[in-house]
């Protein structure tokens, strides 16, 4: 069922709300910061370089293996770190460019929400 002109608009406020006031909440991908696949890349290859590092210092044995293996397993998390750490875009997306901006009212969507319970409540 569809929703009515009253409920949309008031859907639509309440978003706008939550993205404004909210934003770490609904963080997306689609802000000013992505996953790089350069980055991907590399952390992949370092981890399997750290794998292949942690197998050997397993091999080696005696205290060599040991220090191959810390280095091996510093790689690995290298790795990691580097394939899942987000990149600032060059280019910032606009999350709604065909919808002109509306001015914002000062008072918060809650607060005129409250005035307005509060006025049906009085009997105005």
């Amino acid at each position: 069922m569809p929703l009515s002109e009253q409920e949309q608009r008031l859907l639509d406020e309440m978003e706008r709300h939550l993205l404004h006031n909210d934003a770490d909440v609904v963080s997306a991908p689609s802000g000013d910061r992505a996953l790089s696949y350069r980055n991907l890349v590399y952390g992949a290859l370092l981890l399997l370089a750290g794998v292949g590092a942690l197998i050997a210092g397993v091999a080696l044995g005696d205290v060599l293996g040991i220090v191959v293996g810390v280095i091996g397993f510093a790689t690995m998390l290298a790795g990691v770190m580097i394939a899942v750490t987000p990149v600032r875009r060059t280019t910032p997306v606009s999350p709604r460019e065909g919808k002109p901006a509306k001015p914002q009212n000062s008072a918060s969507f809650m607060d005129r929400m409250n005035d307005r319970w509060d006025r049906r409540q009085d009997g105005r």
